[in-house]
């Protein structure tokens, strides 16, 4: 064996054999690993400023819609069981005031309860498996604005 690699350490040092040694391989990989590591655990963070940032600008979105079926019904307020009816496809009170009514299954959903909207987020009693059944719940997280840190989306995971 030692005979062997004398052998082939000549011919390497030859000319005649080029490539890697197991060796620089090895530590070529190890340093890859390293660095999709750092890379990981850098950009581990963005899902969930992602979907905080979701629930923010779809906050916003309801609670401008809100205020613009307010705006235009004064003497009709929002109900419970229909309040996605009543922004999304209803032409006799001016709408539709919003397309579709927002929610991230995975992260957050809304639903309006009296007069407030309403956070629900996945571990919280308010929670629902099935969003659109949203607006039956008692309990949530009131939505306070875009720049609220406090609670409602910053709790969204």
């Amino acid at each position: 064996m030692i005979l062997t690699y004398q052998r082939l350490k000549r011919r390497r040092d030859g000319g005649e054999i080029d490539g890697f040694t197991l060796i620089e391989l090895l530590i070529v990989i190890v340093v890859l690993g390293i660095l999709a590591a750092v890379v990981i655990f850098a950009l581990g963070g963005i899902t969930g400023q992602s979907a905080i940032a979701a629930c923010r600008a779809d906050g916003a979105t309801v609670s401008t819609a809100m205020a613009a079926y307010n705006t235009q019904n004064p003497g009709t307020p929002l109900t419970l069981a229909n309040y996605n009816a009543q922004l999304t496809t209803n032409a006799s009170v001016g709408g539709p005031f919003i397309q579709s009514w927002p929610s991230n299954g995975a992260h957050y959903a809304f639903s309006i309860i009296g007069a407030a909207l309403i956070i629900e987020v996945p571990g919280t009693p308010a929670w629902v498996a099935a969003p659109a059944n949203a607006g039956t719940l008692a309990t949530g997280i009131a939505y306070v604005g875009p720049t609220d840190t406090t609670a409602g989306c910053a709790s969204v995971t």
